[in-house]
């Protein structure tokens, strides 16, 4: 059999503000021409499908048209579980009867233990779970951790093995060892969220969600597809695709995604990014984290880049600002205050004050003298 492993895809999920809905779209069409192609019998979708636990009415829409799409129109099995960002009730209405046209859904740690059985395969379907929930399931407050309520639910898995069966796990959690980007909610504190892979051992594929990067975990047996858009500027050097599984000899292909626009990291200082020979060589529409080289003010930074660049995601300064005050004496007390005004206002942006903002100054300090007299 040949599947294909994603997760992640955060429907409804917002990049700096920007809507991702044409970007989510563009990937899910992508990931169903490759299962298309490669004629997968089935898709392993391994949590967090939507971004939050109550989606809005747009996301509802979209997950339900994908999910539609790849079971009722192209009628492939589907093998799903809920993550953390996903709420296991809302997302599993309708559950019941998904299984009549083969999407499998897990949301609650009881349905762990009973593999779905193909032709070559078993796969088992391991929703994320709290330490609370496993010591409810096993009815012992002794599993104080992630860790060991793996070990059982691994234990009480193994009983299900069939000996003439690979046998494959579909789980959402953050394996010891994995890398984590800035878009990805931690799970481990002290180290109690993480889970050994040397407890994923007796599986013969184990595929993950939670964390966004194909690379994050190399283990021989286990790998997360990472999630099929980029959602933080930590994620800007990440291929994203969807991994092939063949279970007759458990291969596996990395098929990449392109994005409709990237999230790209620029440096450079305001000159060059100002200048159309340097920006007519960029994708302009990219999501845009800009660190400029620049120290010195600059007015209206922000807004002057985005005529160019309008999706920055970032602004910062690579030294900070530097305010290169010249040594001098200055006789304050002989100045007057339009004087002191515009001698601060030419050294912050770098020209004199305007007659009418002269005018707007001095009607300022006039009410200001009179309030004071009176």
């Amino acid at each position: 059999m040949r599947l294909l492993h994603t997760a992640d895809w955060h429907i409804g999920r917002r990049l700096h503000g920007f809507d991702l809905t044409a970007e989510q779209e563009h990937a899910f069409k992508q990931i169903e021409a490759i299962a298309l192609e490669a004629k997968v019998d089935g898709v392993i979708i391994a949590g967090d499908l939507y971004d939050r636990s109550l989606p809005s009415e747009q996301a509802v829409a979209l997950l339900n048209d994908m999910i539609q799409r790849l079971n009722l129109h192209d009628q492939l099995p589907i093998y799903a579980i809920s993550g953390n960002h996903d709420s296991a009730i809302r997302l599993a209405t309708g559950a019941p009867w998904y299984q009549a046209t083969n999407y499998y859904l897990a949301t609650e740690l009881a349905q762990a233990f009973e593999p779905i059985e193909l032709t070559d395969i078993q796969i088992f379907l391991l929703p994320y779970f709290e330490t609370f929930q496993a010591q409810q399931y096993f009815n012992d407050p002794a599993i104080k951790n992630v860790a060991a309520a793996m070990a059982r639910i691994v234990t009480r898995m193994k009983t299900k093995f069939d000996a003439d069966k690979r046998q494959i796990l579909v789980a959402h959690f953050f394996a010891d060892g994995s890398a984590t980007t800035d878009s990805e909610t931690q799970l481990k504190v002290g180290g109690l969220g993480a889970i050994p892979v040397n407890l994923l051992q007796d599986f013969d594929y184990v595929a993950l969600g939670h964390l966004h990067g194909k690379d994050a975990l190399h283990a021989d047996n286990a790998r997360y597809s990472g999630s099929p858009v980029k959602f933080s500027l930590s994620e800007a050097h990440q291929q994203k695709g969807v991994w092939l599984i063949d279970t007759a000899d458990m291969s596996r292909t990395f098929k990449p995604l392109t994005p409709i626009n990237d999230v790209v990291q620029l440096t450079d200082n305001f000159a060059n990014l100002t200048d159309p020979d340097y920006y007519g060589q960029l994708k302009c529409d990219d999501y845009l984290g800009i660190t400029l080289t620049d120290t010195k003010p600059i007015v209206n930074v922000l807004a002057r880049l985005r005529e160019i660049y309008p999706n920055i995601i970032s602004l910062e300064r690579a030294q900070g600002y530097t305010t290169q005050v010249a040594m001098q004496t200055l006789d304050l007390a002989h100045k007057s205050p339009l004087d002191l005004l515009n001698d601060f206002y030419e050294h912050v942006a770098k020209e004199d004050l305007t007659e009418q903002q002269k005018q707007w100054a001095a009607a300022a300090l006039k009410q200001a003298n009179e309030v004071q007299q009176s």
